[in-house]
Formats: C-alpha cells, sequence, structure tokens
C-alpha cells in the first residue's frame, strides 16, 4: 500500500506536468511595447512554438496611455499571475506602468507596492475585455 509522502510525491508531480500544459502559450520573452508599435504583425513566439499575435488596436490603445519611454518599458504580454490560493491577480510590475493603464481601464486607483500590481478577479474580466492579446494567464 503506498504511503502519504508517495501518493503526495505522485500528486505534486502530476499538477506540475498539468500546469506546464496550462502555460505552454508563455511567451519565449516579451517584447517592448515600443518595438511591437514597429511590426508589420505584432507577435511573440511561444515556448508551445506558436506565435502569439497582438491586435493592432490594442497596441495603439496601450500607446495612447503611455508616453515613449513608458512605451520602451513596458513588455508584452502582461503576465496575469492566477494563484489557486489568492482571491486577486497579480502582475509584476518593475515601474508600476501596468498599474497605470489598469488605473485608465478601470476607472479607479491601481497601484503598484513591492513591484506588484494587485486586481480582484472581477475586475479581471473588465481587463481582458479591453486588453485580450497584450494580457495573458500564468497559471502557478
Amino acid at each position: 500500500m503506498p504511503s502519504d509522502k508517495e501518493s503526495d510525491g505522485f500528486m505534486s508531480d502530476y499538477l506540475k506536468g498539468e500546469l506546464r500544459t496550462l502555460n505552454a502559450q508563455l511567451p519565449r520573452r516579451q517584447k517592448s511595447l515600443g518595438a511591437l508599435r514597429k511590426e508589420e504583425h505584432p507577435h511573440v513566439d511561444c515556448n508551445d512554438g506558436s506565435p502569439h499575435y497582438f491586435k493592432k488596436d490594442e497596441i495603439e490603445y496601450l500607446a495612447e496611455i503611455l508616453d515613449e519611454n513608458e512605451q520602451s518599458s513596458l513588455l508584452l504580454p502582461i503576465i496575469l499571475e492566477i494563484k489557486s490560493d489568492e482571491t486577486g491577480i497579480i502582475i509584476r510590475s518593475k515601474e508600476g506602468i501596468e498599474a497605470k493603464i489598469f488605473t485608465k481601464i478601470l476607472g479607479m486607483e491601481v497601484s503598484c507596492r513591492d513591484d506588484t500590481v494587485r486586481i480582484f478577479k472581477p475586475q479581471l474580466g473588465i481587463i481582458r475585455k479591453t486588453l485580450k492579446t497584450t494580457t495573458q494567464y500564468v497559471f502557478l
């Protein structure tokens, strides 16, 4: 009969494999908004080998919100971290640019603390409706 430790190890390995599958669509590397604006077909390459294309109207919407320096610093797609034990969504942000974008979209102040922007799950629908191709989920 397997011990609890063995079954916990099996389950942990299984879940890691499932998370790898769920996250296969993540970009190999992100590109700056400024660089993407110059591309005829703005895209990044994903871990699964497929391209992820951005809608030009989303790229231009973000460009309207940000100045040139911010456009050079903002990396796309914006990665939305989903954890099963969290009530909110976490976005890693070194300069707080994502907070500025989300403040505009949500019509309420969103702040950046400790290089992290947090939004609540009900706000996620509003963000994703506006930035469908310029945001991606990562499941942790």
